[in-house]
């Protein structure tokens, strides 16, 4: 639940942090929060946002210890909710061939419309473009994961990732300045599902050898496969 609010031992759970980092972060104003009678409160939606704007930046045992908090605190095992399983037949298109940002939304909403996920085609493109607005979802190197701010429980049939490969890549405002080739359409049903596919990617995508292997691909086939190589070995 987005809305839901929670306390500095939640928080730290959550985000699988020691209490007193919490609290410091929230005193320096570091993460979204508020002081209420003389401690803090954060609200979910606020954390979530935060954690997708942070990625770029947090290593991978930190995206590893927050899969594990969100997990925990909607009780469900981490390792059992995989991500390559989420991209349906016929949800891969390389090469992509959109040129612009606009563009490769357009390319990814409609791969998503074929593999008769969405409902309404024009809406799910315009949460993803209102998203976009907010800040780049653009991550380096080369990597982007485009997705509605918040889920979808009535738009789509049920949470998916669609995945395109632009070999040349286009501008899409990562923060280097650099291009980028790999996009991941996320978009799902529920609050834990759309964290933890963003932290699982995440940590699949931090290591630029791994992303390099992914831009070699030369077709569906082998990247679907190096796709759930990669995952299989980041829950060993």
């Amino acid at each position: 639940m987005p809305h839901e609010v929670m306390n500095v031992q939640q928080v730290a759970a959550y985000l699988h942090l020691d209490q007193r980092e919490v609290r410091k972060l929230a005193s320096r104003v570091q993460i979204p929060c508020r002081k209420v009678g003389g401690d803090f409160q954060f609200r979910k939606g606020d954390l979530d946002h935060w954690v997708e704007q942070q990625m770029p930046s947090l290593g991978r045992e930190r995206l590893a210890g927050i899969e594990k908090g969100v997990s925990a605190h909607h009780g469900f095992d981490h390792e059992s909710l995989l991500v390559t399983p989420l991209i349906p037949p016929g949800g891969i298109a390389v090469p992509l061939h959109g040129r612009t940002k606009e563009g490769v939304l357009r390319d990814l909403v409609d791969l998503a419309d074929a593999c008769g996920m969405v409902y309404v085609r024009q809406d799910l493109l315009e949460e993803v473009r209102k998203r976009e607005e907010l800040c780049s979802t653009a991550i380096a190197p080369g990597v982007a994961l485009p997705h509605p701010r918040h889920p979808l429980p009535y738009d789509i049939a049920a949470s998916f990732a669609v995945v395109g490969l632009a070999p040349g890549g286009i501008p899409f405002g990562a923060e280097d300045g650099g291009l980028t080739n790999l996009f991941f359409l996320i978009c799902c049903k529920d609050d834990r599902t759309h964290l933890h596919v963003l932290t699982r990617l995440g940590r699949m995508l931090h290591d630029g050898a791994h992303v390099e292997a992914l831009l070699a691909c030369g077709n569906v086939e082998d990247l679907r496969a190096r796709l759930e190589e990669m995952e299989a070995a980041a829950i060993r």
